[in-house]
């Protein structure tokens, strides 16, 4: 067989394998816990407004829902997004409505994010083009909360699996373009760098032409298997591996990974919490021991995480 035939059978047998696999993570739904309804609210107009499908962008998917609280008495609000999880492959922000609601009945505007999805009818979407869209959401999701006479003084931004992996992204990458502060990210199971000896769950550890076929379809540029022998696509996945753009001013964090995760490999979560260690950042990392990506076995270390996640935004977006 040719090079050039093989390598575009390659390229198409791991873009199957990207939408197969990873949209099985469409059924992790971080905001429905085990915990009792602990983190959910009653909804109703006392607690805030919702307001649906607000436009941010030029694209079918650009819309986001903004969360409103009660209160608009206060100078100034903390923003807390929450991105949607679904393997980069499907989803939808009202599928986080649960959490986005618990978020607004604490005193905060919350916002959830939809982003073009990678499927069918967008071929080329990818895990960079999506964070693209976030990074120029955030202008558009703060003008429309100060429109509607909600100041955001500081925000944090948060997700499950896929949108985990684009809030950390945001938060590490791009927050320094933030229109205001970000000062907490949190989430879990969302893939934060991309080692090719880290992702065994899917063989690419054992192909280098495996491996270059479903990371350019995540990084959303082509790498070559001779790129991966050489270890240079590294900087082809530097853009969209969070891990890579800790720093020492990265916002705290709070994650949680199940190492039995057959979606999001645990081994691949492992230079992230080395790079919050390594540059000194305020951060939580909950490991789940007999838990795969839905975090599903560890109810002791959910509540522990939860409750973690809680405490770092009264300590870091306080509602005073």
């Amino acid at each position: 067989m040719r090079k050039g035939v093989r390598k575009v059978l390659w390229g198409l047998l791991y873009v199957v394998l990207f939408i197969v696999v990873f949209a099985l993570s469409a059924v992790m739904k971080l905001t429905q816990d085990p915990l009792g309804g602990k983190y959910s609210v009653k909804w109703n107009d006392s607690v805030g407004t919702v307001h649906t499908d607000l436009v941010y962008g030029e694209k079918e998917a650009n819309k986001f829902d903004l969360y409103l609280p009660a209160d608009d008495s206060k100078e100034n609000y903390g923003l807390v997004v929450y991105l949607h999880p679904g393997g980069f492959t499907s989803g939808d922000k009202s599928g986080d409505a649960e959490m986005l609601q618990w978020l607004c009945s604490k005193g905060y505007v919350a916002a959830g994010i939809n982003y073009t999805l990678f499927n069918e009818e967008n071929p080329t979407a990818s895990v960079y083009s999506q964070s693209v869209e976030i990074r120029d959401s955030i202008p558009s999701v703060i003008a429309e909360a100060e429109k509607l006479g909600y100041k955001i003084g500081k925000m944090a931004i948060g997700g499950g699996s896929a949108g985990h992996a684009l809030a950390m992204i945001y938060a590490y990458r791009d927050a320094a373009q933030a229109p205001v502060p970000v000062v907490l990210t949190f989430g879990g199971v969302g893939p934060a760098s991309f080692y090719q000896e880290d992702w065994g769950v899917f063989g690419l550890d054992q192909s280098d032409e495996a491996c270059a076929g479903l990371f350019s379809v995540m990084a959303g540029t082509e790498i070559t298997p001779a790129e991966v022998a050489d270890g240079s696509y590294l900087e082809k996945v530097k853009p969209i591996s969070a891990a890579d753009w800790v720093t020492a001013d990265s916002p705290a964090t709070v994650v949680a990974y199940g190492t039995h995760d057959k979606m999001q490999p645990f081994l691949a979560s492992l230079p992230l919490k080395a790079a919050l260690e390594e540059h000194g950042v305020d951060y939580k990392y909950f490991e789940f021991p007999h838990s795969g990506h839905g975090l599903q076995n560890d109810t002791k270390i959910y509540a522990q995480w939860m409750d973690t996640v809680e405490e770092y935004l009264n300590t870091y977006l306080p509602v005073k």
